[in-house]
């Protein structure tokens, strides 16, 4: 469905219009706008269906448009790639309008998704920022865990960013232990997955506890606690890869059982 090779050429097709990370509904209820001709403030952006697309990025855009999270709670899964790649191009064009290194003003370039300061010769790409995010298991018994800026009632597994000179698999032990006070034994590779909130990679791991007694750190995270597949909490939602995570493992306990 999505094909990522820049439609550069193209003189029109769709248009996503989005503004501080809201969507503006096209007249289908879709994100896309109908085929119009491009401007030269739009940027190119993929390929949809063989249809070109461009990006329109238009400042703090209107309150009534969907963010990122309704419209991917609202689409099937297939729409993900779309929705992502819109979200992290128009807040990486949003934040480097000017160059890093020297503060002069940058301007695109019309092969790549690419920032060029004429003054310095500095390029910029978009900004991809891994994390890891960890289902914590002991047997059966998942780790569920609260940020402060959640909604109320729901739990999630445990998320953190890679710090500089870092694995993914040190950066795991070390989020679980600051964040819950757990040591944790084997680690297994998940998947991952782009979330756009606003340009991370997602790296999805299983992680098993060594006992079960927490320790929260009280900043990052407000609670925490043991669950048994029987007895869940409010979950996040179905097109994280938290929720893909935390659904695998139920799976793989229910295939035990048999």
């Amino acid at each position: 469905m999505l094909r990522r090779d820049l439609p550069f050429g193209e003189v029109g097709g769709r248009v996503i219009r989005i503004g501080s990370g809201r969507i503006a509904p096209g007249p289908d209820g879709s994100p896309l706008q109908p085929a119009q001709e491009w401007t030269a403030t739009m940027q190119p952006l993929c390929y949809w269906h063989d249809d070109p697309v461009a990006l329109s990025v238009e400042g703090q855009g209107d309150e009534s448009w969907p963010d990122g999270r309704e419209w991917l709670a609202r689409l099937p899964e297939s729409w993900f790639p779309l929705l992502s790649t819109a979200l992290q191009v128009s807040a990486w064009l949003r934040d480097h309008r000017f160059c890093g290194r020297c503060g002069a003003g940058a301007s695109q370039l019309d092969s790549e998704f690419a920032m060029h300061c004429q003054s310095c010769g500095l390029r910029n790409y978009p900004r991809i920022s891994p994390c890891i995010i960890t289902l914590v298991t002991h047997g059966d018994a998942m780790l569920l865990a609260r940020s402060p800026r959640f909604p109320a009632g729901r739990f999630s597994t445990l998320a953190g960013f890679i710090e500089p000179g870092e694995s993914a698999e040190e950066a795991v032990r070390r989020e679980i232990y600051e964040e819950v006070g757990l040591t944790v034994g084997r680690i297994r590779y998940y998947r991952s997955q782009a979330w756009p909130f606003p340009h991370a990679l997602m790296l999805g791991f299983f992680a098993e506890a060594a006992t079960r007694r927490i320790r929260i750190d009280g900043v990052e995270i407000a609670d925490a606690a043991w669950f048994m597949p029987e007895r869940l909490p409010q979950l996040p939602p179905p097109y994280s890869i938290s929720r893909a995570l935390i659904e695998t493992h139920l799976a793989e306990v229910k295939g035990s059982l048999r």
